[in-house]
């Protein structure tokens, strides 16, 4: 298993963050490496997630976790191995939010493919958390 998380916080309560997080297909607006993003059903454990990260084909991904306004989480098989991105939002005691958004890459190639694969997935966690809490704030 390769892992890695990145986190920030935020003054907006969790529910604010929830309601940005949870509105798949605005994803692109504060995730800039994403084009498109296109649920196939609700927002919903078991529905299909078309992504299409910029310049590159679109990907599926399976929403497998959602506890509002908590948790979300989605995973995407990538050959020999699965990619699992998760949003965890823990409520602050000044009402804000702490975000943490985590990949794992599990499966046989994850010890070869992770430590290459990783890095480059992960790279624009901080941008992209970025965008989230400008959003949740706005």
């Amino acid at each position: 298993m390769w892992a890695h998380e990145y986190t920030a916080e935020t003054a907006v309560s969790p529910e604010a963050v929830w309601a940005v997080l949870r509105d798949l297909e605005q994803w692109p607006r504060w995730d800039t490496s994403m084009e498109r993003v296109v649920p196939q059903g609700p927002f919903a454990v078991g529905t299909r997630v078309s992504m299409t990260p910029v310049g590159q084909d679109a990907i599926v991904s399976v929403i497998v976790a959602v506890t509002e306004p908590a948790y979300y989480a989605d995973r995407t098989d990538f050959g020999p191995v699965t990619l699992e991105f998760s949003h965890t939002l823990t409520r602050r005691p000044d009402g804000g939010t702490r975000v943490t958004h985590r990949l794992e890459i599990t499966g046989d190639g994850a010890a070869d493919l992770g430590p290459q694969l990783g890095p480059e997935i992960t790279a624009d966690f901080p941008e992209a958390m970025a965008g989230l809490l400008a959003c949740a704030a706005a």
